[in-house]
This record gives C-alpha cells, sequence and structure tokens, in this order.
C-alpha cells in the first residue's frame, strides 16, 4: 500500500476544500468524531472549535485526538493522525490569530464570502488547537497508480493465504 511522500503528503494538506474529521473522546469514554475545516501550518494540522463544541470541552479533558483527512476520489489519498492536541490559543484571544482564522476560511469559499462569513461571526469566540505531526502517530496511504502494482491496494497482511491477491503480493 503505497504511502504519500512528505512531499505528496503536503500538496495533498495544502488543497481547499478536504475536510478534516477530529475524534474525540466523550467523559463516558465513547468515541465523538466531528468534521471541521482545518489547515496545514507548520508541520501541524490547525483547528477552530467554537466556545460551545462539545469537542472542545472533550479535548480540555483528554487533549488525545486523532484525526483523519482524506479524498473521495482517485488516487483516495489519506492522512491520519493520533496525538495529543495543544491549544495555540485559547477563547478569548481571536484579535491575535484571526489571519490564521481568515486563511482556514480561505480553503473553503472564496475570499469575499470567507471575510463576510468572518465579519458575520466575529463575535462568536473560537478557541485556535493544533496537533503537530511531529510526536504523533502518522499514517499516509493511497491507491496505487500508473505502473505500480495493484496489489497495493491493501496491506499485505489483510489478502487470505492462499488467494490470488497473496500470491501476486508475494
Amino acid at each position: 500500500m503505497p504511502q504519500l511522500s512528505p512531499g505528496e503528503r503536503e500538496a495533498f494538506l495544502d488543497q481547499p476544500a478536504i475536510l478534516c474529521r477530529v475524534a474525540t473522546i466523550r467523559p463516558d469514554g465513547a468515541p465523538h468524531v466531528t468534521p471541521v475545516w482545518f489547515i496545514y501550518d507548520e508541520g501541524e494540522i490547525v483547528v477552530t472549535p467554537r466556545k460551545e463544541s462539545a469537542w472542545l470541552e472533550h479535548i480540555r479533558r483528554d487533549p488525545r485526538v486523532a484525526i483523519t483527512i482524506d479524498e473521495e476520489a482517485a488516487p483516495y489519498r489519506k492522512v491520519t493522525l493520533e496525538g495529543v492536541a495543544r491549544f495555540r490559543f485559547d477563547l478569548g484571544h481571536d484579535d491575535e490569530w484571526r489571519d490564521v482564522y481568515r486563511r482556514i476560511a480561505c480553503r473553503y469559499v472564496p475570499e469575499a464570502g470567507a471575510e463576510h462569513y468572518i465579519q458575520e461571526t466575529i463575535d462568536q469566540p473560537r478557541a485556535l488547537l493544533a496537533l503537530p505531526f511531529a510526536g504523533s502517530k502518522v499514517r499516509t496511504w493511497r491507491m496505487p497508480v500508473a505502473g505500480e502494482e495493484y496489489t497495493g491496494i491493501w496491506h499485505r497482511r489483510y489478502y487470505v493465504d492462499g488467494s490470488k491477491m497473496a500470491a501476486r503480493a508475494d
């Protein structure tokens, strides 16, 4: 199963309109997943929970998170991280990082629309959270592309011994 090179990973994470899914741990231990806008910035995935976001409170209590960033079309690139989220800025400091928020919004809507969205919601406090690649468990993969062995669609451990794909992979 081909992994993304560092350059491929960065190019993928810089593409507009791809969502990040953040998994947190509820107080009862159950998982909670939220799709959010993000940017890849200085080796970190950066997200902005609003003040009343349940997942913000989950992270305050237990900062361990898992995220998935993937695409719906071939080559089906995927990046997952498991690690510890950190606060770049807590609630009440929005003015100090509004430029970052603007960059995030512009990945998902045209600049004029992003500015309108920011101005309409400027009085809604947000935190700025980051999940660094350094220190996190990072996995990437994609479908094989032209010239690569098709058995790369799955890791070898998934092929049942004696099957056609196992024989080709071996």
